[in-house]
């Protein structure tokens, strides 16, 4: 899919530093469990296409391997959140669901989140298993900034955005050059498929 036929502007809620990851091309994944508003399906992947919603979690530098440069030492709580800043895009390449720990364990040096992290969501309810998506992370050409408002709250992974950021997407640029995204590609499918 290309960034310009985006059909919707639809946010992905994710803790900040992990958009930042995403950004940034320190990694290429994303690792889901699910929110507790998901339905009775569960977490699925609903989108090919959408932007990095940060979400302000104040631990989340303590369960990460890796924080931004002059990272927030600490976020406001959700409630007196006044607007959003969004500065990434991805693309849905491919989609795993993993139920064997050993494959988890495999992947740790293609992704940033502590191993206690992923145990606990990994084994979070009766069945043990996460998400895995290999996404193509986009850099906004700046930082896209509009006000926060109570919809995009609750524990749910999709939240619904303004249209005007889908004109940021004719100047997004690749997190990673090619070479080096195809090549941690390859290193991930050769754990998961």
């Amino acid at each position: 899919m290309s960034l310009l036929q985006a059909p919707r502007s639809v946010g992905f809620k994710e803790w900040s530093f992990v958009c930042d990851s995403l950004a940034q091309g320190i990694q290429t994944i994303i690792l889901r469990k699910g929110g507790i508003h998901e339905g009775r399906g569960g977490f699925e992947w609903k989108h090919q296409g959408f932007f990095l919603f940060p979400t302000w979690f104040h631990t989340q530098g303590e369960k990460l391997r890796w924080i931004p440069e002059n990272a927030a030492a600490s976020f406001p709580p959700e409630e007196e959140r006044t607007h959003v800043n969004i500065r990434g895009y991805t693309t849905l390449e491919h989609v795993w669901k993993v139920t064997d720990w050993e494959k988890m364990e495999a992947i740790a040096p293609l992704h940033l989140w502590n191993e206690d992290v992923v145990r606990e969501r990994f084994a979070y309810d009766e069945e043990s298993c996460l998400h895995i998506a290999l996404v193509r992370a986009y850099k906004l050409p700046q930082s896209w900034s509009f006000p926060y408002t109570k919809s995009y709250g609750g524990c749910r992974s999709w939240v619904n955005l303004p249209e005007n950021g889908l004109d940021l997407l004719a100047n997004a640029t690749p997190a990673l050059a090619e070479k080096v995204w195809n090549e941690t590609a390859q290193k991930l499918r050769a754990i998961l498929d």
